[in-house]
């Protein structure tokens, strides 16, 4: 009893020994491992501040990832940006690229299980009588052939093919990281949607803005031009006078037709950027307001920030990583596949003895597959890979330089704007003051219209410098958060 025992677990050993070969084989994944993106620009990202930071306005406080249109302190930018990111047909695409890559992933996961089906037939017949066919018996009605044939079957099939060599764990491992850079992707589109919002209101506001101006200084001169021909009728101004400030009327009432059809475009730019058709958001957003506030201190962290914030930089990694894991997936194609296919099945004449121990029948069958002349495919496979793992990496290295130089040069902008502001804020100042004075004079009859002309036309030309400079600065600050890689959420759907 003993022998027989020691025989029948040394048949086991064999088999046992050989898939516990097999378990520890596939522990491991032929190809390169990813240790991650190379180095790049290492003295500039561990610096403490961004190289072009302007001295004043701005902070190296972490600014957080997301909705920092908010803080313009305009409830109609943030509804319309909410909206945008909601409706808008770009975000639309990249949340379906997203999914279709997180099923991508699930089919690859998939592949490193069995698979199974179940079979059923039944399977009825009547075969021609053949002794009668060799006596020569040509069927002229006596041969009745053998009676009907009934045959019914149930069965499984299973297979797997065991991942000896890692090559699935690699397509796995790229199709994971595929799909976070995908999510990168979307996030990358929120900050650019984000980004074109605030900018195509600001636009609005600054159009309304200066169209308002030109309204107030075309009916100003109007008045002017109305007194200048009383006194002209009087004869205490000359014709030259009512000429020049008729023809500064029409060339400021000239100006309003443009800005109109600034305003309409701007009108239907935010309604298509938000999901809606033109002309949706004309009773919403005509009414003149005017431009965001500013807030006084803009937080921009420090270079290893924008690393770890920028989604087009993730976006690069993983599809590094990707590429990556693509050459062991390749790799795995020089050595042999290895599958266990197996069935398991009953067969019965009649369907009430089907599922019998007498009826029953298993196969099982390890299957060993191996190309071993493919005349260079999978070396062809391989180098291709890795060229295009070593495109992946400079692609890296370009989006993470392109990166910095972004956001320095909107730093750089951003602070030199917020000086001119502050100059043509001065000059508008002194424009005003001297507006006052001239219309003093005018009134009492010791300045001419034309000096009256002059100094209202430089007030005016001081006050659209000053809206269209702070709509600059504005759209500067909306570019530095752009350039920062700020305006996203994570999309857990």
């Amino acid at each position: 009893m003993s022998i027989r025992r020691s025989s029948y677990l040394s048949q086991l050993a064999a088999p046992a020994c050989a898939l516990a070969a097999l378990c520890m084989l596939s522990a491991c994944a032929v190809g390169p491992d990813y240790h991650g993106a190379p180095s790049v620009a290492a003295d500039s990202l561990k610096a403490p501040a961004f190289v072009r930071a302007p001295a004043t306005g701005v902070a190296a406080g972490a600014p957080a990832a997301s909705a920092w249109w908010r803080e313009l302190g305009d409830p109609q930018l943030d509804a319309l940006v909410d909206a945008a990111l909601a409706h808008n047909p770009d975000i639309h695409a990249a949340q379906a690229r997203l999914r279709e890559a997180r099923a991508q992933l699930m089919g690859q996961r998939a592949n490193e299980l069995p698979k199974a089906s179940a079979t059923a037939a039944a399977v009825r017949m009547r075969s021609p009588d053949l002794s009668a066919l060799s006596s020569g018996n040509n069927g002229g009605g006596g041969g009745s052939g053998r009676g009907p044939l009934q045959l019914y079957t149930l069965g499984l099939d299973a297979s797997w093919e065991i991942d000896v060599f890692g090559g699935t764990r690699r397509a796995v491992e790229a199709a994971s990281a595929q799909a976070d850079a995908i999510d990168a992707d979307l996030a990358d589109t929120q900050v650019s949607l984000a980004a074109e919002v605030a900018q195509a209101y600001i636009d609005l506001r600054d159009e309304q803005q200066r169209l308002l101006l030109a309204r107030q200084s075309a009916d100003l001169q109007q008045r002017m031009l109305a007194l200048t021909q009383e006194r002209r009728a009087h004869g205490t101004a000359a014709d030259v006078d009512v000429e020049r400030l008729s023809g500064q009327v029409q060339t400021t009432r000239a100006a309003l037709v443009p800005l109109d059809e600034q305003i309409a475009e701007s009108l239907d730019r935010l309604a298509v950027l938000t999901g809606r058709a033109p002309g949706d958001l004309d009773a919403e957003l005509s009414a003149h307001k005017p431009l965001p506030t500013l807030p006084s201190t803009v937080q921009v962290g420090d270079p290893a920030s924008l690393l770890r914030q920028r989604p087009d930089i993730r976006a690069a990694e993983r599809r590094l990583a990707s590429s990556n894991a693509q050459i062991g997936e390749h790799v795995a194609d020089y050595f042999p596949k290895v599958s266990l296919l197996g069935d398991l099945g009953f067969t019965a004449a009649d369907p009430g003895h089907l599922v019998r121990k007498a009826n029953f029948s298993w196969l099982g069958v390890p299957y060993l597959q191996w190309n071993i002349l493919d005349f260079g495919r999978t070396a062809a496979d391989v180098n291709s890979a890795k060229a295009s793992r070593d495109e992946a990496a400079a692609h890296y290295e370009h989006t993470v330089l392109a990166a910095l130089e972004d956001a320095n040069s909107a730093l750089s902008r951003y602070g030199h704007q917020r000086e001119h502001v502050v100059r043509l804020e001065e000059v508008d100042a002194s424009a005003q003051r001297a507006s006052t004075l001239m219309r003093q004079r005018y009134a009492a009859g010791v300045a001419t219209a034309i000096d009256l002309l002059d100094t209202e036309r430089t007030q005016f030309s001081a006050q659209q410098d000053v809206v269209a400079g702070r709509a600059e600065l504005l759209k500067d600050f909306v570019l530095l958060q752009k350039s920062l890689g700020l305006g996203w959420h994570s999309d857990a759907s």
